[in-house]
């Protein structure tokens, strides 16, 4: 494992990425760095982020061995080991806001990024980014923010909660998580923000209507069970979970 740290850069992800096209770098390779200035989040959306006071932080995984089509599987297990190092760390009422939220309570506290390198049909190598608000107290252009300070009372050590996330990581990945597919598929729908529940969502065309959330399917899609009884795949943006 190599951490390289910087005082400040754009994305993480991008860095790791043009880092990547310049050498060879080894396994579980992580840039972190107190200054995020333009984080993304999926399909560029924005995160909004206050220097030095919380983690953004991107990760080379080598060799997932996962194919194409089973490729959220990756994002399960991302999800699965954020929340569990959350948990050690005593953050309360955790899940997982389709597709890459980390909520607590029915707040955004984190966010996750995965750029997949494809060999043939299968995943060569991940880079994996990760933004969770720590001691950041006032969030302009989020309203459904929030950080671990807000939640807690208290301020947190950085590099604690950062070397927490690393080694839940650095245990999850390096799971054979293919042949654990529907024990890890199993608890990430036990953590499912919403599902069961009857909410309402908007749609592409800006259209609300009610439906169930069911499950995730292993392509990654949202299944809903709408007012009709039927049910609705839904990809990346093709839908949105009102609050």
């Amino acid at each position: 494992m190599q951490i390289i740290k910087l005082d400040a850069t754009q994305s993480t992800n991008t860095y790791l990425k043009e880092l990547l096209f310049e050498k060879e770098l080894e396994d579980f390779t992580i840039i972190t760095t107190k200054n995020q200035t333009s984080g993304r989040g999926q399909m560029n959306a924005k995160w909004e982020s206050e220097s030095g006071k919380n983690l953004a932080f991107s990760m080379l995984k080598h060799n997932i061995d996962v194919p194409i089509k089973e490729v959220f599987l990756v994002s399960v297990s991302v999800s699965l080991a954020i929340i569990d190092s959350l948990k050690r760390l005593g953050i309360p009422n955790l899940s997982i806001k389709w597709p890459n939220d980390i909520l607590s309570g029915n707040h955004k506290i984190g966010g996750i990024l995965i750029e997949n390198i494809l060999s043939g049909s299968k995943i060569k190598r991940s880079i994996i980014g990760f933004g969770l608000n720590v001691n950041q107290e006032v969030f302009k252009k989020a309203p459904h923010a929030s950080s671990l300070k807000n939640i807690m009372g208290t301020d947190f050590d950085l590099d604690l909660v950062f070397y927490s996330l690393i080694e839940q990581l650095n245990i999850y990945l390096n799971k054979p998580i293919q042949s654990l597919e529907n024990e890890l598929y199993n608890q990430y729908h036990s953590l499912l923000f919403k599902i069961g529940e009857m909410s309402t969502f908007k749609n592409q065309h800006n259209k609300l209507f009610t439906g169930t959330i069911k499950k995730v399917s292993n392509s990654g899609k949202l299944i809903v069970k709408d007012e009709n009884g039927d049910f609705q795949e839904y990809g990346l943006k093709e839908i949105q979970l009102m609050y």
